[in-house]
């Protein structure tokens, strides 16, 4: 099939929709309870509005951007989404081989269906690993020596998951496939007893230095949604964060992630990179969170549809509709750079 008659999210989640299982799709597309925070990540986007400039030389584009020394074509980054062999056979390792070809980044999972060696052996920057932090302390110190012994230069600590939101649709489907009953896991395969869960009640700041000990990787944490969280998070001197209220599947708290951006980045006063996630479907929403303060942003879903339909090809394509549109709403508001992108370009909905 001829991928260019798709020409943004949206077609690609129709198809999804029609082609995946009820029980992926609602798994992929599901949230906490009522998802009002998983509607509100993506209408807090409209909420605000591009003020372009004219007559500007826009020619040349770069979109490029830096992290940790690394430089990247473009901003965004793919998300860690686990199990991806729910939605295409080939799942991580289709979504690693794309991202590799488009030179992005990639986050993988440590709830991922292929092992973090398996996903490094086919990029040529080894992806960033994020963390849950399991009860069984020797399978969390195991899974963070595979990672760094793997190449990976990042841990990613997810923070947001001392217990599992309340996700109705898709709650037994999540527990299913973390205990393997429905599919190979292959970061956790061996690791866990039957009685060990992902996430950890008892986790505080404390983890931080627990995780120092055991390694030399960088440390992000993902699941910051306050000024408070983001000052304590240099405080115990972590190198990153990611703004991020896990898609809306966490606490039905309402509060969008681009909302809160601009009090973290304000916290944060450019230390360190600031990432943002949640509810990313346009180019357009990707230049509104860069003028907010973000270094970069993450998507899941998105890509996720692509990948249902089309595997591999499907992430290329929808990596390269995100990229265009970047590109292309740049030129139409007059800025050449991502590190020019701020808050002169945008204002609050007015009427």
């Amino acid at each position: 099939m001829d991928l260019s008659k798709f020409k943004n999210i949206n077609d690609f989640k129709a198809i999804a929709a029609e082609k995946l299982a009820s029980q992926a799709y609602d798994y992929l597309t599901g949230g906490a309870e009522d998802l009002r925070t998983l509607e509100r990540n993506k209408l807090a986007y409209a909420q605000y509005q591009i003020r372009p400039r004219r007559l500007i030389d826009v020619s040349s584009i770069d979109m490029s951007i830096e992290l940790f020394g690394r430089k990247w074509d473009t901003p965004i980054i793919l998300s860690p989404v686990g199990v991806q062999a729910l939605f295409h056979p080939q799942g991580e390792i289709a979504t690693a081989k794309a991202a590799n070809q488009q030179g992005h980044l990639m986050i993988a999972s440590t709830v991922s269906n292929y092992s973090y060696q398996e996903i490094a052996d086919v990029c040529r920057v080894k992806p960033w690993f994020q963390l849950y932090p399991t009860t069984n302390l020797e399978a969390r110190k195991t899974l963070i020596q595979r990672a760094e012994e793997n190449g990976c230069e990042v841990l990613v600590l997810t923070i947001d998951v001392p217990t599992v939101g309340n996700r109705e649709k898709h709650a037994k489907m999540l527990t299913d496939n973390v205990h393997g009953r429905t599919g190979t896991m292959g970061n956790l395969k061996g690791l866990l007893n039957p009685d060990d869960i992902f996430h950890d009640l008892s986790m505080t700041w404390e983890i931080i230095s627990w995780i120092r000990e055991r390694t030399n990787m960088r440390l992000i944490l993902k699941g910051i949604l306050t000024y408070e969280d983001a000052l304590l998070a240099m405080e115990f001197g972590v190198d990153g964060i990611i703004v991020s209220n896990h898609g809306g599947r966490q606490l039905e708290s309402d509060m969008s992630t681009l909302e809160v951006l601009p009090e973290i980045v304000n916290a944060i006063g450019g230390k360190i990179p600031v990432v943002i996630d949640g509810g990313i479907r346009r180019g357009t929403d990707i230049l509104k969170a860069i003028a907010l303060g973000a270094d970069a942003v993450c998507i899941g879903r998105a890509f996720i549809y692509g990948l249902s339909v089309f595997g591999q090809n499907g992430v290329e394509r929808i990596l390269a509709i995100l990229s265009d549109e970047l590109e292309r709403n740049m030129r139409l508001t007059g800025v050449t750079k991502i590190d020019s992108i701020n808050t002169s370009f945008i204002r609050k909905k007015q009427w």
